[in-house]
C-alpha cells in the first residue's frame, strides 16, 4: 500500500516553505494536517514570512497560542481547488474567522495575498502558495470581554448573560462599567443572587445601574459628580482620603480600558434607590423649605414628581427668598396664579445639566415654562442665570435635575424689544431698530413676530449692503419691516411651504425639512421666545426683500393709478412672487383716456379688474431687446398681445411703449400710453381668415378678395412666432416666399386695428 501524500508532505518537501514547516511543527499542527482532512492550505512562502516586521517570526515561535491562531487562519476544512473559488467568496478557516477570495485581472487573492501557485493536490486536500502571511482580525476587547476574562467576575458574567445584556455591552458604546467582584455579590444577603437570576426585569435594572453611556476614566471623576446610568438613575462620586467611591462602593481597580469603554472594579453591588423626583430633592433639602412650601401651595407636587416627564429646576434657597423685599413673598404665596407663574419661571420641561448650560450661553437665552426667557452667562464666577448664581449644580433625579441658585428669578414684563436688548447676540439689530425708530412700537404695540438675525448674520452681509443700510434710512426701514409679521406666529403655527406676508407687504416662505425650519434661506436657530407683545425667532441670516415689479410700479410717479388698481385687485401677492413677470403698465394719462366701456367693465367687480390687469401681464421676462415686430405674446390670463415695431416706436397692440426695461428681481416693467382693451383683444380682433393661394406654394402667395387699404402690412412668422418676412401689402401685390425655407408658416395682415391671419405651407 502506498503511503498517503498529505498537505504536510507538500510543505515539508518545498524549498520555499521552510519557515512554514518550522511553524507547523512548533504549533503541534503537523499531526492534525496529516489526518484525513480535507484541508485547503494557503501556504505563505519563506519570503512572505521574512517580509514581516523584524522579530515577528521569533516572537510567534515563542507564543504558541498566537502562532496557532495565525496558522489555522491559513487552513480551511474543505478541498477547494482553484476551480472552486469565486470572486467574493468567503471561506471559514479552522481559526473560526473567514478569508475572502478576490478574482480580478491581476489574479486570485486570498484577502490581500496573491496565489502564486495553485492546486498542489494532496491525498487529504490541496495547497495554494501565497505571497503574504494572512493575519486574522484582531480579537475584540469589549467591556464584556474584560468581565468574561476576569476570574473575579464570574457572577457578574452570569448575570450579564442571563439579563441578555452581553450583546448590548459588546456594541459600539462607549460604556463605563462599575464591576462588582464575586466577593461583592457574595456579600449580599443569602438567596439574593438566586432571586435576582429568577427576576430578569429586576436584575436588568440593577445591572444597568452599574453602566453609564459614556467613557468615564478615573481622571474624569471628581468629588460630588453625579453620573447618569443606563438605568436612568444617577450614581454619585465620593472622593475621600480613603479612596474613590461610587455611592458607597469603593473603586479597587480603575481604568481597565476596552475597545468600547472602560471598566472600574468595585467592592460592593450598587443598588438603585426607589424613584427620586426633582420634588424629592427639594423636599429633602435643608435649605429649600420655602420653595417646598411654595410648590405645595401651587399644587405642583404631582407635576414635579411625574416619572415620565423631565424637568430642570433652578431652586432658590431659603436665604434667596428671605432677601426679597418685605411683603413680596407673602403676596406671591397669596395669589395662586401669580405663584404658579413665578415657579414656572424657575423650570424648563427638559433636562439640562451644567455642561449643557454652557452651550446655551452661546445663544444667551433659555425659555422657561411660563414662556419667558432667562439669560445664561458663564464666567469666572460660575454660571449666572439672570442675576442668580448657581451655587450647587447637577443634583440629578429620576425625572430631571436641580440646580441650586442664590436668588429668586423674577420674570420682568418683557416685550420684543426687551428680548433684543437683553440678548448679547443681537446688539447690532438693537442699534438698527433704534436708528429706524422701530423700538418704540415693539415696546408696546403688537402682537408681532420678529425674525431676529444675530450679530454674526448681519456681519456676514456684503460690505456694500451694510453701507447701503447705513446710508439709506428708507432701505433700512424696508429691511426691518421685512423681518416683522403682524400677529404672534409660534413655530407650531408654521408649516412647510407656508407663505407669510410681512409688514413690508412682501412675502417670506417657510421651509421645514430634516435640516430644520427656514424663513426664506435663513435657518431658525432658536424658536418661540415668547413676550407680552409677540414672539421672537432667532435667525442665522438676514432676510433681504427682493425688488419686485410691484416695487417698480409703486416707485414711478406716473403709475399711481396702476399701483392703486393692483392693490384693489388683490394681485400684489402674486406680482410680489418669484415670477418672472413682464408688465405693460399704462401711465396715469392712459387710464384718464381709457374707453368708458373698459373702465365700467374693470370696476364692475374684483374678478373683472384682475382680468384687465392680467391682460397687461406676460409670464416671463421680456426685455425690449427680446421683442420683435409681429411677435405675439400670451398673457397671464391666456389672451394674445401683438408686438409691432416701426419708425414710430414699439407698440403692444395699439399702445406705444413710452418707457422700457424698468427691471426688478422678479421681472420687468414697460410703461405704455394706452390701456390695453381686453374687450377687443387680439384674439377677438383676428376675426378674418385670410384666403391664400396657391397653398402649398413654392414661390409666391396671392390673396383672394384683397380689399385691404394701402396702409395694410403683412408679417410672415414661423410656428414659434418668429418673423421671417414682412412688408407693406399692395392691392395687386403678390408676396414672394421663394427665399423662405420649406415648412409651415402663418401670414398676419394688419390693417388699422383689424388683423387677419391664415396658415400656409412652403415647399421647394
Amino acid at each position: 500500500m502506498c503511503a498517503k501524500h498529505t498537505v504536510v508532505d507538500i510543505i515539508v518537501n518545498s524549498t520555499d516553505h521552510e519557515i512554514l514547516e518550522t511553524a507547523v511543527v512548533a504549533a503541534g499542527l503537523a499531526g492534525t494536517l496529516s489526518g484525513e482532512g480535507p484541508f485547503t492550505v494557503f501556504a505563505p512562502t519563506d519570503a512572505a514570512f521574512n517580509a514581516l516586521p523584524a522579530g515577528t517570526i521569533e516572537s510567534l515561535l515563542n507564543d504558541i497560542p498566537t502562532l496557532t491562531s495565525i496558522l489555522t487562519y491559513h487552513v480551511a476544512g474543505v478541498n477547494a481547488l482553484s476551480t472552486d473559488l469565486t470572486n467574493g467568496q468567503e471561506e471559514v478557516t479552522l481559526n473560526g474567522e473567514s478569508v475572502t477570495v478576490t478574482i480580478n485581472a491581476e489574479g486570485v487573492f486570498i484577502n490581500d495575498a496573491q496565489v502564486t501557485v495553485a492546486d498542489l493536490v494532496a491525498d487529504n486536500g490541496v495547497v495554494h502558495v501565497i505571497d503574504a502571511v494572512l493575519l486574522p482580525p484582531a480579537a475584540s476587547n469589549t467591556v464584556v470581554d474584560i468581565i468574561v476574562n476576569s476570574p473575579d467576575h464570574e457572577i457578574l458574567e452570569t448575570a450579564v448573560v442571563a439579563a441578555g445584556l452581553a450583546g448590548t455591552l459588546s456594541g459600539e458604546g462607549p460604556f463605563t462599567v462599575f464591576a462588582p467582584t464575586d466577593a461583592a455579590f457574595n456579600a449580599l444577603p443569602a438567596g439574593t443572587i438566586e432571586a435576582l437570576l429568577n427576576d430578569i426585569p429586576l436584575l436588568t435594572s440593577i445591572l444597568t445601574y452599574h453602566v453609564a453611556g459614556a467613557n468615564v476614566l478615573s481622571t474624569d471623576l471628581y468629588d460630588g459628580r453625579e453620573i447618569r446610568t443606563l438605568n436612568g438613575k444617577v450614581v454619585r462620586v465620593n472622593i475621600t482620603p480613603d479612596g474613590v467611591f461610587i455611592n458607597d462602593a469603593k473603586v479597587t481597580v480603575a481604568d481597565i480600558i476596552a475597545d468600547n469603554g472602560v471598566v472600574h472594579v468595585i467592592d460592593a453591588v450598587l443598588l438603585p434607590s426607589s424613584i427620586t423626583s426633582v420634588f424629592d430633592i427639594i423636599a429633602g433639602s435643608d435649605v429649600h423649605n420655602t420653595l417646598e412650601t411654595a410648590i405645595r401651595a401651587a399644587e405642583l407636587v404631582t407635576v414635579l414628581s411625574e416619572e415620565d416627564e423631565s424637568y430642570t429646576v433652578f431652586a432658590p434657597t431659603d436665604a434667596a427668598f428671605a432677601a426679597l423685599p418685605a411683603g413680596v413673598l407673602e403676596a406671591v404665596l397669596a395669589d395662586k396664579d401669580l405663584l404658579r407663574n413665578v415657579l414656572a419661571y424657575h423650570a424648563v420641561d427638559f433636562e439640562i445639566d451644567s455642561t449643557d448650560l454652557s452651550f446655551v450661553e452661546d445663544f444667551g437665552y433659555l425659555q422657561m415654562l411660563n414662556g419667558k426667557t432667562v439669560t445664561i452667562e458663564v464666567n469666572g464666577d460660575g454660571i449666572i442665570v439672570n442675576n442668580a448664581k448657581i451655587i450647587v449644580a447637577d443634583l440629578f433625579a429620576d425625572n430631571g435635575v436641580v440646580h441650586v441658585i442664590d436668588a429668586v428669578l423674577l420674570a420682568p414684563d418683557s416685550t420684543i424689544i426687551d428680548v433684543v436688548r437683553n440678548s448679547p447676540v443681537h446688539t447690532i439689530l438693537e442699534n438698527l431698530l433704534d436708528a429706524a425708530e422701530f423700538s418704540t412700537p415693539l415696546e408696546g404695540y403688537g402682537p408681532f413676530t420678529l425674525f431676529a438675525p444675530t450679530n454674526a448674520a448681519i456681519q456676514a452681509l456684503p460690505a456694500e449692503v451694510i453701507q447701503a443700510l447705513t446710508d439709506d434710512p428708507g432701505l433700512l426701514e424696508d429691511v426691518l419691516a421685512y423681518h416683522l409679521v403682524p400677529g404672534s406666529a409660534l413655530s407650531s403655527d408654521l408649516s412647510n411651504g407656508q407663505v407669510i406676508e410681512t409688514l413690508l407687504g412682501k412675502n417670506v416662505t417657510v421651509t421645514i425639512n430634516n435640516d430644520g425650519v427656514f424663513i426664506n434661506d435663513a435657518k431658525v436657530v432658536i424658536a418661540d421666545i415668547r413676550t407680552d407683545n409677540g414672539v421672537v425667532h432667532v435667525l442665522d441670516a438676514v432676510l433681504l426683500p427682493k425688488s419686485t415689479v410691484i416695487d417698480v410700479i409703486n416707485e414711478v410717479e406716473d403709475l399711481s393709478t396702476a399701483a392703486l388698481l393692483i392693490d384693489f385687485s388683490g394681485l400684489n401677492a402674486v406680482l410680489n412672487g418669484d415670477g418672472p413677470f413682464t408688465v405693460f403698465a399704462p401711465d396715469d394719462n392712459a387710464f384718464d383716456n381709457a374707453p368708458l366701456a373698459l373702465l365700467q367693465y374693470a370696476t364692475e367687480n374684483q374678478e373683472n379688474l384682475q382680468n384687465v390687469l392680467l391682460f397687461h401681464t406676460v409670464p416671463g421676462r421680456a426685455m425690449s431687446t427680446d421683442l420683435s415686430n409681429g411677435q405675439s405674446l400670451v398673457t397671464a390670463n391666456g389672451k394674445t398681445l401683438l408686438v409691432s415695431i416701426n419708425n414710430d416706436g414699439v407698440f403692444i397692440n395699439n399702445a406705444k411703449v413710452i418707457q422700457a426695461d424698468l427691471e426688478a428681481e422678479n421681472g420687468v416693467v414697460h410703461i405704455i400710453d394706452e390701456v390695453l382693451d381686453i374687450l377687443t383683444s387680439l384674439d377677438d380682433i383676428i376675426e378674418n381668415k385670410v384666403s391664400i393661394y396657391p397653398n402649398p406654394t413654392a414661390d409666391y402667395l396671392r390673396i383672394n378678395d384683397n380689399t385691404y387699404s394701402s396702409n395694410a402690412v403683412y408679417f410672415i412668422t414661423d410656428m414659434q412666432n418668429k418673423i421671417v418676412r414682412q412688408g407693406k401689402l399692395q392691392e395687386t401685390e403678390q408676396i414672394d416666399v421663394r427665399e423662405i425655407q420649406s415648412g409651415q408658416y402663418q401670414l398676419l395682415i394688419q390693417d388699422g386695428v383689424t388683423v387677419s391671419s391664415g396658415k400656409f405651407v412652403k415647399v421647394f
